[in-house]
């Protein structure tokens, strides 16, 4: 392979593992430096309508936030409720139960963020989620989530099926389990690989989707890309590797070893839309930061955290512990990377909608693959 050839290859390669979302330690936020790219903050405009200073202000705040979480989770103990990123007031919001302590509350107002008063503790909540998970689940029924906004499970039906009998009968068990609200939304979530088609992707078998974050030895992506073919092709349709380990459903990660002249770099693409974005660490954002995604169809796309840990219901079964985003994607965009300032969040699974007309699409967190396989993310 030409240098040059190579030289690409590498980069596609390290691309789009883990952001998203989208995550250990933040090397970036210990100094001064801007922790985004000048690229960044174009498609944080761009996306979430803001200007370059209330973008700049907006990254450095959800730095701040995403330290301060596990602080604040330590402080509030048993009473703790959840937290969220509040973007109007550039500062964490805390829940806990009633019965918080005076000690609590001191020291987590003294990290600067807000406290909010709930009814339901994180542990029931996710209890009561867990139940759900056990149910059967009709395809109308698009997914589940712990909101703690709304102090309950929030289930998602697709619109106009609320009155499926299959679906009422789901809501009602669900509403035994525990604190329950449904919404509604405009479509059933479905995966984002795609056949063979042109781009800068990787392909297996049939199949062409997004390479996630490097990490020492290989790249990471989604389960649902795995064909169970052997060989993974580049961008140039030279060979990678092979899937070393894959799960889908229940999750929705993989991950590839990489040779044969291929190799890794903390670097996640701008497809020319915006600079390549180093990756720096993978701590987690919370819910509503902003966050971007790299694919290999829609390339670019920035939007917010919705909601963490929620079970998406797809046609082939449901996947547990994803992070859903106000972030569009297309199909060929599976496994491609999810990405808050310079920290990995994860690899892109699936949604509804696309880049035209929007929509909604989850990830499955990077720091659970890297866990589930030993593996070690490639920072700068």
């Amino acid at each position: 392979m030409r240098r040059s050839r190579i030289m690409r290859a590498g980069l596609a390669v390290l691309v789009l593992l883990g952001v998203g979302a989208t995550a250990g330690t933040v090397p970036a936020a210990a100094d001064d430096k801007q922790p985004a790219s000048a690229g960044l903050l174009t498609a944080m405009q761009r996306d979430l309508h803001l200007t370059k200073a209330q973008a700049e202000a907006r990254l450095a705040a959800e730095q701040r936030a995403t330290a301060l979480e596990p602080k604040v989770r330590r402080a509030a103990g048993s009473s703790y409720g959840g937290s969220w990123f509040d973007a109007a007031k550039g500062t964490l919001t805390v829940a806990v139960t009633p019965d918080a302590s005076t000690a609590a509350l001191r020291d987590i107002r003294a990290t600067g963020a807000a406290v909010r008063t709930v009814a339901h503790s994180a542990r029931e909540l996710s209890a009561t989620q867990a139940r759900l998970d056990k149910l059967p689940a009709p395809d109308a029924v698009s997914s589940w989530h712990v909101d703690p906004k709304a102090g309950a499970v929030v289930v998602d039906v697709v619109n106009g099926r609320q009155t499926d009998n299959d679906v009422r009968a789901f809501i009602t068990r669900a509403r035994k389990a525990g604190p329950v609200t449904v919404r509604e939304v405009p479509a059933a979530p479905t995966t984002f690989a795609a056949g063979t088609v042109g781009g800068d992707p990787y392909y297996t078998g049939n199949v062409r989707c997004s390479i996630g974050f490097s990490v020492y030895g290989g790249f990471i992506t989604a389960g649902h890309c795995d064909q169970h073919t052997g060989s993974v092709y580049g961008w140039d349709r030279s060979y990678v590797g092979t899937f070393q380990g894959s799960s889908f459903p229940d999750n929705d990660y993989a991950w590839v070893n990489v040779g044969s002249g291929w190799w890794t770099v903390p670097v996640v693409l701008g497809w020319g839309t915006v600079s390549d974005q180093l990756v720096r660490g993978s701590n987690v954002a919370p819910v509503g930061s902003s966050i971007c995604r790299s694919g290999s169809t829609s390339h670019w796309h920035c939007g917010t955290v919705l909601a963490m840990n929620e079970t998406v219901n797809y046609s082939q079964g449901a996947v547990h512990q994803m992070t859903k985003t106000s972030v569009c994607a297309e199909p060929g965009d599976s496994g491609g990377s999810f990405i808050s300032g310079d920290q990995a969040q994860g690899v892109t699974s699936g949604g509804w909608g696309n880049c035209s007309s929007g929509g909604e699409t989850w990830f499955q967190p990077v720091n659970e693959i890297l866990n589930r396989y030993g593996l070690t993310l490639h920072t700068a």
